[in-house]
């Protein structure tokens, strides 16, 4: 294998009410091991797209867009536009982080035909080599994360307020748990909204990629134990290949645990191109 199929570039699927700015410093810490790392916005959490009038006053009671709200398929679709340039256009490996509910952006965006294994079956380079989970959504094949967080037992649903656009309150302290207050307030400041994901899981990379999953303790946001629920729903199934690990971060590892995250990810992407030699 050539030194320049070594190399690989990171791409992050953010999480909801996110934009590429709160993976700033993890983007700039891969960049400075020589990493290329990218962070596209995502529609459902763009404000510009949401309809919401000025975006530095945002008016969550206006009407949904023509259309209605961006949702994860529309995610999907800019994920992979960055991914058929790197991978089609360019050859290159990529290696998957899908943070919260960017997991299932990064799982329904990792087709077949652009995993790395299918590719080299057909003696094309590059490709998908992994899918990095970084505190994720595991969502099953079949359901969406709307359904999957609504109560199975007959109990009420869980609403969603401004007229179908959901936020977060207090998100300094459960998103950004772990950073000074100032530093947290100020990325509270830039979280967005978005509406109920309804799009349905119907890639299952699970059993098709080298998995790793990050379980964050200190989450507020996602519990340790909802995320450990989620891991042994997918490791128990044939063909999934998941290393596990754990750090003591909050929902926000990206900020607040970089340079473990950084190591984690290098160690896992060195571990997945070894094995395509």
């Amino acid at each position: 294998m050539s030194p320049a199929n070594f190399s690989y570039t990171v791409v992050i699927c953010h999480g909801s009410y996110h934009v590429p700015e709160h993976y700033r410093p993890f983007l700039a810490a891969l960049e400075v091991e020589g990493i290329e790392a990218i962070c596209p916005q995502l529609p459902s959490s763009d404000l510009s797209k949401l309809n919401i009038g000025d975006v530095s006053k945002p008016d969550y009671d206006r009407e949904p867009p023509p259309g209605g709200y961006p949702q994860p398929i529309d995610d999907v679709k800019a994920v992979q536009e960055v991914l058929n340039h790197l991978i089609v256009d360019s050859g290159k490996n990529v290696l998957l982080v899908g943070h919260s509910s960017g997991a299932f952006t990064a799982t329904m965006a990792a087709v077949p035909k652009l995993q790395a294994r299918a590719r080299k079956e057909n003696g094309a380079p590059g490709g998908i080599m992994g899918i990095f989970y970084e505190c994720g959504f595991l969502i099953p094949v079949g359901e969406s994360v709307h359904s999957f967080f609504q109560p199975k037992d007959g109990s009420e649903p869980i609403k969603h307020g401004f007229n179908g656009l959901g936020s977060t309150k207090e998100g300094a302290k459960y998103f950004f748990n772990g950073l000074e207050e100032s530093t947290a307030k100020r990325y509270e400041g830039l979280l967005t909204a978005s509406a109920p994901l309804t799009t349905v899981l119907d890639n299952d990379a699970y059993t098709a990629l080298p998995l790793a999953y990050l379980v964050t303790e200190g989450d507020m946001v996602l519990p340790s134990a909802y995320q450990e629920s989620m891991v042994a729903m997918q490791s128990q199934r044939p063909g999934v290949d998941l290393q596990l690990h754990r750090c003591p971060a909050g929902h926000s590892p990206h900020l607040t645990w970089v340079e473990g995250l950084v190591l984690l990810v290098q160690a896992f992407a060195g571990k997945v191109l070894d094995a395509q030699v």
